[in-house]
């Protein structure tokens, strides 16, 4: 009863220190995924908490569960008119600008540490995604204000672009562990990740809309009964080989522009709830890292880092969007610098670990540092850039 009581303790603190730290980041322009980082890190067995943390299974489950409310959050607050204005360039920056990023990205990163072709390609994968939370917490965030389409086109991008990722990283592990092996399974994953994630979240979401308009519960049961579903979509999509990421950010958008009553009260229950998973999320990935580890490759990992932020980030964005969308110099500036790294490339470090692949704490650590280096560089910048 007493470990039950410490481990309630723990959590309650560092919660409380978390919401309490976002009034000194909204003072000091630092963001605030960073200072739940920065928090967990301080907890963790290098810091003054000393607290031992290495299950990665663990951190694996909740990173999911944490980015499925996310994403969910996010795709009921995106309206369906934002959508269609930043769909096809969104789609263009998910699929393919996931590739060049992850491909220069992997060259780069096999020429400082002297890594293979493949284990190169391996942390290009993983850091190659945006990521929803970061993306979502800095465009809400006070001071930023774009044009629509710049604000859609990151938005959808961040919410549909982890098939990808996961299609890539879960690739370079299969080839990594089994060389002899092809690429046609892995193009069949991406086929279905995509194939299976897209109909599920929308069909699942559209349904669930209609039925949600012809309920009649108590108040505070509509944002449990839409969680419980989202996580049904997202869990189903992932169980017929699909995406569950995709799939849960779509139905979030077939529910929240259904026109629901409901939302009414819907929504704000799901902000805190999406605050409470980045948060969580966030502390356990900042207990998680062992930062004594990450000195030895600071040098080269700040490297890596400014080469993905300005060289490989910029060039995807460019090849994407310049010769088929017309976005002007500055909207493309804008877009490649909110290419920000957030969680999705920490969970995805832990596939290898999971996995069994050589050196695989190595790129755990390059990944985590290449998110510190993207926060502290590009979204404290985002808070300051010029209104457009």
């Amino acid at each position: 009863m007493s470990n039950i009581n410490l481990i309630f303790l723990i959590v309650s603190v560092l919660l409380c220190l978390s919401i309490l730290a976002t009034i000194i980041s909204a003072r000091v322009g630092m963001p605030l995924l960073l200072v739940f980082l920065g928090i967990g890190m301080l907890a963790g067995e290098d810091g003054i908490g000393g607290l031992s943390f290495q299950d990665f299974e663990v951190a694996y489950l909740i990173g999911h569960l944490a980015l499925a409310i996310i994403l969910l959050d996010g795709g009921m607050r995106t309206r369906m008119k934002t959508f269609r204005v930043g769909l096809k360039p969104a789609l263009s920056l998910a699929t393919l600008g996931v590739v060049v990023t992850s491909g220069l990205t992997g060259l780069l990163a096999m020429l400082i540490f002297d890594l293979s072709l493949l284990q190169g390609m391996l942390i290009g994968a993983i850091v190659g995604s945006t990521d929803a939370a970061a993306v979502f917490s800095m465009l809400g965030g006070k001071g930023v204000h774009l044009n629509e389409r710049v604000s859609a086109t990151l938005e959808i991008e961040s919410g549909t672009n982890d098939p990808m990722a996961i299609f890539l990283t879960i690739t370079f592990i299969t080839l990594l562990m089994n060389p002899g092996d092809d690429w046609y399974s892995s193009l069949i994953l991406f086929a279905e990740q995509f194939g299976i994630g897209l109909p599920i979240g929308i069909l699942g979401g559209w349904l669930f809309a209609h039925t949600l308009k012809r309920l009649d519960l108590a108040t505070g049961l509509y944002p449990l009964l839409v969680t419980g579903v989202g996580l049904c979509i997202f869990a189903g999509a992932n169980m017929l080989g699909g995406s569950g990421f995709l799939a849960i950010y779509l139905a979030g958008l077939m529910i929240g522009n259904s026109g629901s009553r409901h939302l009414l009260h819907i929504l704000p229950v799901h902000d805190g709830l999406a605050w409470l998973s980045q948060i969580g999320l966030f502390l356990i990935l900042g207990l998680l890292v062992t930062p004594h580890e990450m000195l030895a490759i600071a040098w080269p990992a700040t490297f890596l880092a400014l080469g993905l932020i300005f060289v490989a980030r910029p060039i995807a964005v460019v090849l994407c969007l310049k010769p088929f969308f017309h976005f002007s110099w500055r909207e493309l500036g804008f877009i490649s610098w909110v290419g920000l790294r957030g969680a999705v490339p920490i969970v995805l470090a832990i596939f290898p670990i999971i996995a069994g692949v050589e050196s695989a704490g190595l790129l755990f650590n390059m990944a985590f540092y290449v998110v510190l280096i993207s926060l502290l560089i590009q979204a404290a910048a985002c808070l300051g850039w010029p209104s457009g």
